[in-house]
């Protein structure tokens, strides 16, 4: 049996497409350790955990333990250095200067990167990736996974120290994402990426960008859902949970709260919406300004906040949907190109969606007839889609059985083909 060790820059408690991958290599045929990022805070983010009999999960403490420490106690740190400091300088100073100059210069460095924030963040993250590193030559596989750009390193030294196979599985286009230095990234990238054995991407429009960029072209894997039927998952009361009206659709967005996904353009389209309250579903850095901004706005009854859901439950809520929302902006290539799991989570729930009209979201939402596609940085276009197919629910239930033919082509029990191909062509 092969082993293969998979690299995941998060603590790995609700990541779909990284969990999907290594549970079909570890049903057939291949040992997995996949290597984390533990979280005290985060139930489930545990040091070790065991998915199943060949699928085993390794997480690295997220931050130093003398940090955690001084974190949790900076008060009795101080007070003890200070102590410490106060007794052996004199000392340090009489019996030995190069011993002074060490403790001083120690003394230092520590408070320079404690006080700088960018510093700090980046030694934690330098720490952690060490950890990692030590934890992937370890655990010695066969094939080495990186997840990302910020795993690629690891898998590069771990690979060439035992000699083993790589793959860089890439899911976003790492050169043109939103608050990234894209000259710094294309360096990095191009100069660790030659050491894989085998690129992934997410879909053909990003393997040609890819090719662009690099000189070839990788395969692409699509972040297509686990194929269910959507009537044998449990039901909730959507309307009753949130208090609403139940003569009211619930449109649905479920996902990172982040910017450039859209929200605060539906938080507008919502005001030219009758009959329709807006749910939004998941946790991220926008959160906070887009409740602050429903309050300010009295749109309280008409946009709705819950948080994460684990991903075992969450088909229970997309289903209550009447129809959901996937409205991409176009702040750069990497949303441009987005295949987007969440449509095909729509699709698998039979949720007909209103999507952007982005290459690979328009090709699917169009050829399969599964919802409307629009300019998405209109907030009153969105709405018109909206309340068309609110006031026409013959369509609306058209769509959504144009969905449940759709996810039998749009699923993962097709597309994992292609992932044991891969793996098969590193084995031989």
């Amino acid at each position: 049996m092969e082993r293969v060790t998979v690299f995941v820059w998060n603590h790995f408690t609700n990541d779909a497409r990284v969990m999907r991958e290594c549970t079909t290599l570890s049903e057939n045929g291949y040992e997995v350790n996949l290597i984390a990022i533990a979280n005290k805070k985060i139930p489930g983010a545990v040091s070790y955990e065991e998915i199943n009999d060949n699928f085993k999960v390794h997480r690295v403490p997220m931050y130093p333990a003398v940090l955690e420490y001084y974190l949790k106690r900076k008060k009795r740190v101080t007070l003890l250095t200070a102590a410490s400091t106060a007794v052996l300088a004199p000392l340090l100073y009489k019996y030995s200067k190069s011993g002074l100059i060490l403790l001083l210069s120690s003394l230092t460095l520590t408070g320079t990167v404690l006080k700088n924030n960018q510093l700090r963040k980046n030694t934690i993250k330098l720490i952690r990736s060490l950890r990692m590193i030590k934890k992937g030559y370890q655990l010695q596989a066969d094939i080495y996974h990186s997840n990302d750009l910020n795993t690629l390193a690891q898998g590069v030294i771990c690979s060439v120290l035992h000699d083993s196979k790589l793959v860089y599985d890439s899911h976003e286009v790492q050169t043109d994402r939103t608050g990234y230095n894209p000259t710094t990234i294309k360096f990095v990238e191009k100069s660790l990426v030659r050491f894989a054995d085998e690129t992934i991407v997410e879909n053909e429009t990003r393997a040609a960008k890819h090719e662009e960029l690099y000189g070839y072209r990788p395969k692409s894997l699509h972040n297509y859902s686990a194929l269910y039927d959507i009537n044998n998952v449990r039901d909730i009361d959507l309307h009753s949970m949130l208090g609403i009206d139940y003569a009211d659709k619930i449109l649905l967005y479920q996902g990172g709260v982040q910017y450039g996904r859209g929200l605060d353009v539906l938080i507008e389209a919502v005001k030219y919406i009758d009959n329709g309250v807006l749910v939004i579903i998941g946790d991220g850095k926008l959160k906070e300004e887009l409740v602050q901004k429903v309050e300010f706005e009295n749109l309280t009854e008409k946009v709705k906040f819950l948080p994460k859901v684990p991903l075992e439950e969450l088909p229970s809520y997309t289903k209550q949907a009447y129809l959901a929302y996937q409205v991409l902006q176009n702040t750069s290539f990497n949303h441009y190109s987005a295949s987007s799991n969440k449509l095909f989570e729509y699709i698998m729930a039979n949720i007909p969606v209103i999507s952007c009209d982005f290459p690979e979201i328009k090709t699917v939402v169009e050829k399969e007839n599964i919802g409307i596609t629009v300019d998405a940085d209109n907030p009153e276009i969105i709405a018109s889609a909206t309340q068309k197919l609110i006031d026409n629910p013959r369509l609306r239930d058209q769509l959504s059985r144009n969905c449940d033919k759709a996810k039998l082509k749009y699923n993962w029990g097709n597309e994992k083909a292609k992932l044991l191909d891969i793996y098969k062509s590193l084995s031989n």
